[in-house]
């Protein structure tokens, strides 16, 4: 495929969107001088923001609905990711045959440099911006993309043959682009854990479409594995690239005969009391405490993104300043305010029960010392609920009981679900806004607790999405008085 092959074709856009992924791909068509008609179920006042940035561009616009000749009398549909495959209007476009892409499909096809990618349930953000703030530390050109918010097209005009290229990439976008028969050069799988089983048959299903980041891979390529994630280690024996294992538990690590998993297995970054070590040599990196990220599963990112490092050739002293320098990012685990004594804490993209835990276990990270957060046990103020993905809510309702104080839940299919588990062991109060939840949250607040919001459920029925919630959090949290 070529960038010419757009030119004068006729393309149906399916998901305009507002997390900007449908607005890189228009961009991205209309350079190509493609004829585009982008089509979204919202409405045109629902889409308002990403309208206005793309009001300069020849596009034909069919909102509030999808019609099937849109889909029948194109030459190409691109499928925003969270289209399920057995939409009627793709089957439409598939029966005329039409070519049904996406734009991590014709990334993998036109990108001219050697991709990084990262997938896992819980920790592919933090793991992917990490490397690629490390790398940033010793290469002239790093290029971050995929599921952050853009479409990777709108970098692809940057990128050459030297650029390193580090993709975050969700288990729907793996399974967009599997016709091309494609997987990165290095890929990173950071934890497989229940999600999405509103849109999968079962977690076997959503665990093969993880798979897919390693399927297509060359004996010359690579994958690094969590190997604290027993499904991951089993995952491993069938691989045909080579294997490196990173782990929080080095003793453990190093204890382990990895040939039996794969003969290609070897040894990256583990921990081993306060420090980090690489390789069967043991080659000393860093200090764990250089890592300045909250939670013991930050530290699991923190290794994977170390061993991909350390391939790359990076020193120990750059690897050092960059974990020094990163502070994470948006809504994960993001201390935010701290008012009266009261810290709010924004992990909105703790969409699963399993998030929401490792952010539970993860707050005396934030009291300054061990004594201080021994004190403060059950000071949480837990702002969670939402919308229904399908998943089991017994273990996170455990947690709440035996480490929060107070639980607000925000309306949404999933939260009676949180409520019945919870089964009258702390009060739950349900609220309709996040400003309410925030705003009682603080009512209920001492000195010496913590706010946080970590929601176990998509954001979808309250939110626009799951970026919004934690932006109405923020606002909240601002919005108090001193």
């Amino acid at each position: 495929m070529e960038l010419g092959d757009f030119k004068n074709k006729k393309v149906t856009v399916m998901g305009v969107g507002l997390h900007g992924g449908g607005i890189g791909v228009i961009k991205f068509l209309a350079a190509q001088g493609a004829k585009i008609l982008a089509t979204d179920l919202k409405r045109k006042e629902d889409l308002k923001s990403s309208l206005e940035i793309l009001k300069d561009l020849p596009i034909e616009y069919v909102l509030g609905k999808h019609r099937l000749e849109d889909f029948t009398n194109a030459d190409m549909v691109i499928k925003n990711p969270g289209v399920p495959e057995d939409s009627k209007f793709l089957k439409a476009a598939k029966e005329k045959n039409v070519a049904i892409e996406s734009d991590i499909g014709i990334f993998f096809e036109l990108c001219p440099a050697p991709i990084i990618a990262v997938t896992g349930t819980k920790g592919k953000s933090t793991t992917a911006s990490l490397l690629t703030h490390i790398l940033s530390q010793h290469y002239p050109q790093v290029i971050l993309a995929g599921n952050i918010r853009s479409s990777v097209l709108e970098k692809l005009p940057e990128i050459t043959k030297d650029t390193l290229v580090v993709l975050e990439l969700s288990s729907w976008q793996l399974a967009d682009a599997k016709s091309h028969k494609k997987s990165p050069y290095v890929a990173i799988i950071t934890n497989l854990l229940q999600d999405h089983l509103n849109r999968y048959d079962s977690f076997l299903d959503y665990v093969e479409d993880k798979k897919l980041i390693f399927k297509f891979q060359k004996e010359k390529d690579y994958l690094f594995l969590n190997y604290s994630d027993p499904l991951l280690r089993d995952t491993s024996k069938g691989v045909n690239s080579r294997i490196y294992f990173y782990s929080i538990d080095g003793d453990a690590l190093l204890k382990e005969e990895l040939p039996k998993f794969n003969q290609k297995a070897r040894l990256g970054a583990y921990a081993i009391g306060k420090k980090i070590f690489y390789g069967a040599t043991q080659s000393e990196i860093c200090d764990v405490e250089d890592i300045k990220l909250i939670g013991r599963h930050n530290l699991s990112n923190a290794l994977a993104a170390i061993s991909v490092a350390d391939l790359y050739n990076i020193p120990a002293e750059k690897i050092k300043t960059a974990l020094r320098s990163f502070k994470g990012i948006e809504g994960r685990l993001q201390l935010v305010g701290e008012k009266e004594g009261i810290k709010y804490i924004n992990d909105t993209t703790a969409t699963a029960p399993d998030a929401a835990i490792a952010a539970i276990n993860s707050i005396d990270d934030f009291y300054s010392t061990k004594k201080e957060a021994e004190a403060e046990n059950k000071k949480i103020i837990l702002i969670a609920g939402g919308a229904d993905k399908k998943l089991d809510f017994d273990e996170f309702a455990k947690v709440i009981v035996e480490k929060c104080k107070t639980i607000i839940l925000l309306k949404g299919t999933a939260t009676e679900k949180i409520e019945k588990a919870i089964n009258e062991r702390l009060p739950v109060k349900i609220v309709n806004s996040m400003e309410k939840a925030v705003s009682l949250a603080t009512k209920e607040a001492i000195k010496g607790d913590i706010v946080l919001l970590s929601p176990g459920c998509a954001s979808f029925g309250l939110f626009e999405h799951e970026f919004d919630r934690g932006d109405q959090f923020n606002k909240a949290v601002a919005s108090l008085k001193n």
